[in-house]
Formats: C-alpha cells, structure tokens, sequence
C-alpha cells in the first residue's frame, strides 16, 4: 500500500527512524493533549474495543473521548445469512499506514440480505447536544475500489418533520453522506432556520484515504475535504437540531425514519467538537491527495506567435453558478479584458450554464456573462441537460434574442437552442456550430443546411453530449455517446468541413482523432472539470492555432488561480493544468485538412 505523507517535511524523519509514528496522536499532539471541546472520538481499531465482539453481533466500542458516548453495532435484515461475517471486519489498513494501527472495513451493499452499521447509546449525551455554540465533524476514511451508490457515513436520527421544520429536506435531521457520483453532503436542519442548508465537496477517488472536516463557527459551516474547501461557507446556520429519544447513526444515513445506504468502505475514525476547531487541532494536519493534479504556476505564453490566435471553450459552470458565483466571475473577467490580448476568435460554453433551474442561479449566469456583452467580447452558448426546464429559462436568458444584434451570429434553429456563428482568424473563416443536446433529432435536418450551405468553412461543432472518458488498460480513451454516434454519423462524417468538436456533460477530460468519410482528421475532445476541486477550480481550455507550424496547442488555464495569493493558494491550486490530457499538441496540416474542393 502507498504511504500517505500527510507531513512533508517530516516524511524523511520517518524513513529513517519508523518507531517515531506509532499512533495517531504523534501527528496531532492536540488530540491527545488537548480534549476541550472532543464530546466523541471514535476509533475504529480492535484496541477500542469496549465489549463483545463482531462474531457474536455485540460490539461496544469505546468513546475515547471519555465522555460516555460509546458505540452499539447494529445488525439489520436477516440474522442466519452467510454474508454478514463479512460484512464488518476489522483491517490492517489506515490513513498513516502503520503497523499498529487499522480501521475498520464496512462491506454492505444495496439490497444485500443483512447489513451492519453503528449507532450511539441510548443514554449517550451527544444524542442531546444542539452545538449552538459551533461544531466540527471530521472523518478519517476511504472508500473502495468499486463503488457507485450513494451511501450514508455519519447521520443523526429522526427526520426534520417530527420538529415542524416543513421546508428543504423534511425527512431527513442531519447527515454526512456520499452521494451516486462520490461526492460529500453534508446536509442539517439548523436551529434557526425552518430548512437543510447543505455543503458539497469534489468527487471522491476510490482506494484513497481521506481527512474530512465539517466546521461551524456558531455562524457559517465549511466542508474540508483533505485540506481544500471545495466551495464557499454557507449562510447562516446555528446548531444542529434534535429530536429527544433519538441518538446518531455511524455507516448509515436516515430517510423518513427508515435508514438509507449502508457504509461501504474503510473508517479510522470519527471525532466530534461542539466547537469550530482550527486546522492545527484536526486529526490529520496538511492532508493531501494522493494524485493532485499536475501542474505549474509559472508565466506561459497563451500564443507563441503573433500570428496565431485562439478558440476558448468554457467547460460546464453549473456548480459556479450554484455554489461559487466568484469562480464564474473571475472567468469572465478574463475574458473579456484578455480576448483581444490573446486573440481569442471565439469563447464558446459547452453546456450547464446553472445546476437548477433557480432564479439565483440563472442570475449569478447573467452577472458573469454579461460582462463580456459589455466589453463586446464574442461568444456562443450550448445548452447541457440541467439548463432545460418548464418555460425555457434558457431560451429566455441565452436564445437567439440576446445574439441577434451580435455581428457574429448567424442565425438559430427554429427550436431557438441550436445556432451558428462565422469568425475569421489567420486565413479562415471558421464556423461555430451550436447542436442542441435535447433538440438533436429535431434540429438535425437545419444543422444539415447549415453545414452544407458552407461547405468551404472549415467547422467546429459544440454540442453538450458527444464523447465520454472510458479507462481502458489504466488509461483514459474517448468512447462516442449514443448522441454521439448520431452527430457522427450525421453531421460530421460525410461534412469533411467539420474538423473539431467538442463536447461537455460527462465527468472528465478526454480527447481523439478519428477520420472521416474523405480520410481526414476530425479532432474530438471533453472538457468538463465540474466534479473536480471547487466545481473546476476555474479551468478553462484554449486551443492555439499555429498555421505555419501546422499545429494546435491545448491548454488549460484558471484566471481564477491566477488571481490567488500565494498564501491562499491549496497543494492543488495550478493556474496550468500539464497532464497529457490538459496540455497537448496536435498536428494539424491547415492547408490541406482546409482544401475542401
């Protein structure tokens, strides 16, 4: 197993001396130092155990906090199957990667016979406390290799109906769960407040160790997720609300009063403050991912000659707009004073522009985009699957009304989703192909028009839905979507003008060549960053064309870091992506891929 280096400069230390860190606590002195504010610290190791035993369906383990809230196993469904030995057991495996210490492995599953989880006791004063005076949550855990269900770590018992809070969630209390896509929720009904508020993190990596952090300061609540808040604080929130009878479920959530997903993975342990705790007193200190990005924060040329210029893809902003509006406002910002700096022809979004179908959404959209009418910096918008809702919000925001006085823009679909642009560059006019995600079938025969009344154009279509990452031989490869097969076969195949598409909507980066009908090169690429730190952490996809090197140049660039301190800047924080699937070069023999006679 891989060593996880949660202290850099210690790392070495350890090399040479490994008796140093025998427990836990050598790595935070302050949870073994200082308890004030610990009201529960579990941990799961055959060391804390209490009484009993997983055998015999009786395990207590121990509150070390020493504050009387020890932990009862629960065996739920049938109580003869075979399947429940298994289904908790003890492990050697744990975040540090030590010989004396471990965790313990959950393996429930949906619909299995029998399942097990742990809940507090009956008389456990943390079924009581309401931590109106803050709290932190943390977590030291991983999830398994294979895992795609949504599932329940730390929950509190009851639903927020029993309490007349009738807004928001109203079947649930409070719960720490991860959800179909491998993301953190915290979501729980505050004191004050007569619904949830919620705080979400990226998508989680399976087989990796990490050190969660749930932190209210008696005011606003961060998520921390091996040492990066991936999106804002929220509003305000006061306490935790609590029912009387009822305690807290530990590898279960709650829904209805009946319980939700079971636990699959590892648990090292689980500690509870009724304060806001810094990050000098958490469990783990400078927690890392195991595989952060790569990436520089060095000075780069966005074109390596003057001549060159540029096409700007925005990858889905849904999250920006629905959770950090100040990441899609930095974008935009620099959009609009760089386009001309940069030569950027054409900044085109690939779809998503919101999460829900919120007024506060769709107004945090406006607020960035329309900085780039102001500075008349040109653009077009593909629509994605979350922009569709009851009254076209998106056609009222981003239809044809608002490009119809644009130079650029040439016209819709009579769907009013697809559209089309024309923008010259170097030697070209280039045409911006807009086909709708939701209206493909009905717009396909005006797409067809439109491709083939400019046949001498060369053509990039954006459409949210073409191709999808797919892991084949432990590396990424692009695989076409069933709309991506259509608009292949239909419109880019046998349309030898057609020489790039690009695409959002599925998790991941991705990119091929493929040829068409006449043997040439059509370039197909994924941008889509949103389950990764922040919701993108503000990534956006330029790609240089040099036609006298014959070639494009990919890279992927954050204003949004750019903007950041040193001292804000996290382990991750990259203003350049330089993996091979964010910074790459293709050939590109412009004279002859652009002869379409």
């Amino acid at each position: 197993m891989r060593m996880k280096k949660a202290f850099i400069g210690l790392s070495l230390l350890f090399m040479i001396v490994p008796g140093i860190a025998k427990s836990a606590d050598f790595f935070n002195p302050a949870s073994k130092n200082d308890r004030s504010g610990i009201v529960a610290n579990w941990k799961f190791t055959k060391q804390h155990v209490k009484s009993g035993s997983i055998d015999k369906g009786n395990l207590i383990l121990e509150d070390t906090s020493k504050q009387g809230n020890d932990l009862k196993l629960v065996t739920i469904g049938d109580p003869a199957s075979p399947e429940l030995k298994n289904m908790i057991q003890w492990s050697e495996e744990d975040y540090y990667d030590q010989q004396e210490g471990g965790s313990m492995k959950f393996a429930n599953y949906e619909n299995a016979p029998s399942g097990r989880y742990f809940k507090t006791k009956k008389d456990a004063p943390i079924n009581s406390e309401k931590f109106d005076k803050g709290f932190t949550i943390e977590a030291v855990f991983k999830l398994p290799r294979e895992s795609k269900s949504g599932m329940g770590l730390f929950s509190r018992q009851g639903q927020a109906a029993d309490l007349n809070k009738l807004e928001g969630e109203k079947k649930i209390l409070s719960a720490l769960t991860i959800s179909n896509d491998q993301k953190i929720h915290w979501t729980s009904h505050p004191s004050n407040l007569n619904y949830n508020v919620s705080n979400w993190s990226r998508a989680l990596n399976p087989d990796e160790w990490y050190h969660l952090a749930v932190v209210n300061d008696s005011y606003t609540t961060t998520l921390t997720l091996n040492g990066v808040s991936d999106y804002g604080k929220s509003e305000k929130v006061i306490g935790i609300a609590a029912l009387k009878g009822k305690g807290w479920n530990i590898g279960a959530s709650e829904w209805g009063n009946k319980l939700g997903g079971l636990f699959r993975g590892n648990i090292q342990e689980i500690r509870i403050a009724d304060k806001a705790l810094t990050e000098k007193e958490w469990i783990v200190q400078d927690a890392r991912d195991d595989k952060p990005f790569e990436g520089s924060n060095k000075a780069l040329p966005f074109l390596t000659n003057r001549k060159n210029y540029n096409f700007l893809f925005v990858p889905d902003v849904q999250k920006y707009s629905s959770q950090n509006p100040e990441i899609f406002n930095s974008q935009m910002n620099w959009i609009s004073k760089n386009t001309k700096k940069n030569n950027i022809i054409m900044n085109t979004f690939v779809g998503d522009i919101v999460d829900n179908d919120l007024e506060e959404q769709w107004q945090n959209s406006l607020g960035a985009i329309s900085n780039m009418d102001k500075n008349e910096v040109p653009y077009m918008i593909a629509a994605g699957n979350h922009d569709y809702a009851k009254g076209d919000p998106f056609l009222t925001h981003y239809g044809p009304k608002r490009f119809v006085n644009k130079k650029y823009y040439k016209g819709s679909s009579p769907s009013g989703y697809s559209s089309y642009a024309m923008a010259k560059a170097g030697s070209y006019e280039y045409l911006i192909l807009i086909v709708d995600m939701k209206s493909l079938h009905k717009d396909l025969e005006w797409s067809k028009q439109v491709l083939d009344q400019h046949k001498d154009k060369p053509t990039i279509l954006v459409s949210h839905d073409i191709i999808y990452p797919k892991v084949k031989d432990d590396k990424t490869i692009a695989a076409e979507s069933s709309n991506g097969r259509l608009i292949w076969r239909e419109l880019v195949k046998d349309h030898d003008q057609v020489f790039m598409t690009v695409n959002g909507h599925y998790f991941g980066i991705a990119h091929q060549v493929k040829q068409n009908s006449a043997g040439n090169d059509v370039i197909q690429m994924l941008v889509n960053y949103q389950t990764n730190y922040r919701g993108g952490n503000g990534w956006l996809r330029l790609v240089e064309f040099d036609e006298k090197k014959k070639e494009l140049i990919f890279r992927t660039f954050s204003p949004f870091v750019d903007e950041m301190s040193k001292k804000e800047k996290s382990y991750i924080d990259y203003k350049f992506l330089t993996s091979e699937n964010n910074s790459f070069k293709l050939n590109l023999d412009f004279k002859n891929r652009f002869n379409f006679n």
